[in-house]
């Protein structure tokens, strides 16, 4: 009788779980199962470290890497420049941690056996051009707005115990007028609580003027690099510079990985998910997965569709008549989209860029 632990195949997977400073590996055989384990530090030498480890045991097939957005990016951009095919691990099975534990020895090896069996085959983005900026800018854009407005809900409130002529002053005016008028004022005593206040309210509008600015600046930034990246997005009705970023975000710098448009529709969370079961085949529901801004952005979409296009109008008509619910006519309309901007943002056949 074949001893299967002593068999190997030479061809393996390796999995690997990042973290900011360090990496566990695991190294797998198709047939010889886990064969060791590594730890390395996250630089250069570490990397190359990792890559000959691997090498000694064999022809390697695959690196499933967590994390190969975050934490695992660098290893991630190593790998590809010594052409090493990496797919995106995912994190463990969450019934599977309950019953082995949780440690970074077993996060790598499942990740190693998830590759060998094929439960992950997402290929991770490169990040090495124009859309990666485009994130990276909007990351900073969006906390910039988040806190703009936060910054303005706090001033409005402090506001409101602010005195007549105060409240009498800013009652009528808007925002940005607001943070100036506030902003210009010059309080000089700190005797009472009414002093504090107007300190208080100055700072604030100085704050929201500042992200204020932050946040156009950078609109300017990201709106300059999707013009040149796809303006073809932009020619289409209802998709302005945020929703073409969000669509390019999810795209990648190499959209050939996303094979399909229904992969596409996956990965917005549009896709709908089969609940059928005995009697109630054919089912379906709404998915609650997938990437939630880009939703958000097609939902957006739809509705300026829905009031102002003149074909997406008709339809809505013709699918009210039928006796659809607006729900189950805007999942429909949210699905035409994400199709049609797939078209645009798909790969071109041969040099691989995003196709005009």
């Amino acid at each position: 009788m074949t001893d299967l632990t002593s068999t190997r195949s030479g061809h393996i997977v390796v999995g690997v779980d990042t973290h900011k400073h360090i990496h566990v590996a695991a190294v797998m055989d198709t047939v010889g199962g886990i064969l060791s384990t590594l730890t390395i530090p996250t630089d250069t030498g570490g990397f190359r470290q990792l890559l000959a480890w691997a090498e000694g045991f064999g022809r390697i097939l695959a690196f499933g890497i967590e994390g190969t957005g975050s934490y695992g990016a660098t290893l991630t951009s190593f790998l590809r420049r010594h052409d090493i095919k990496v797919v995106e691990a995912g994190r463990p099975d969450r019934r599977l941690r309950r019953a082995n534990g949780k440690s970074d020895t077993l996060d790598a090896e499942h990740a190693a056996r998830s590759v060998l069996a094929g439960f992950v085959t997402a290929i991770p983005k490169t990040a090495d051009g124009a859309v990666e900026m485009i994130r990276q800018l909007k990351v900073v854009h969006d906390s910039a707005v988040v806190n703009r407005s936060s910054t303005m809900i706090m001033m409005k409130a402090m506001l409101v115990h602010g005195t007549d002529e105060m409240r009498r002053e800013t009652n009528r005016m808007s925002r940005p007028k607001l943070a100036r008028h506030l902003a210009a004022s010059r309080p000089r005593n700190l005797d009472t609580p009414d002093d504090a206040l107007r300190h208080s309210v100055r700072t604030l509008a100085r704050r929201w003027l500042a992200l204020d600015a932050e946040a156009k600046e950078l609109e300017e930034l990201i709106e300059a690099l999707v013009r040149s990246t796809a303006p073809q997005l932009l020619e289409q009705f209802g998709i302005g510079v945020d929703t073409a970023a969000e669509i390019l975000i999810v795209a990648g710098d190499n959209p050939e990985r996303i094979h399909s448009e229904a992969a596409f529709a996956k990965l917005a969370g549009i896709a709908p998910v089969p609940t059928g079961s005995g009697m109630s085949s054919g089912k379906h529901r709404i998915n609650h997965g997938g990437h939630r801004q880009l939703n958000a952005a097609i939902y957006r979409t739809v509705i300026v569709r829905m009031r102002f296009h003149e074909p997406t109008i008709a339809y809505v008509a013709r699918r009210t008549a039928e006796g659809r619910s607006k729900r189950d006519i805007i999942r429909c309309l949210k699905r035409s989209v994400i199709r049609e901007v797939y078209h645009l943002v798909k790969a071109h056949p041969t040099t691989g860029e995003i196709g005009s």
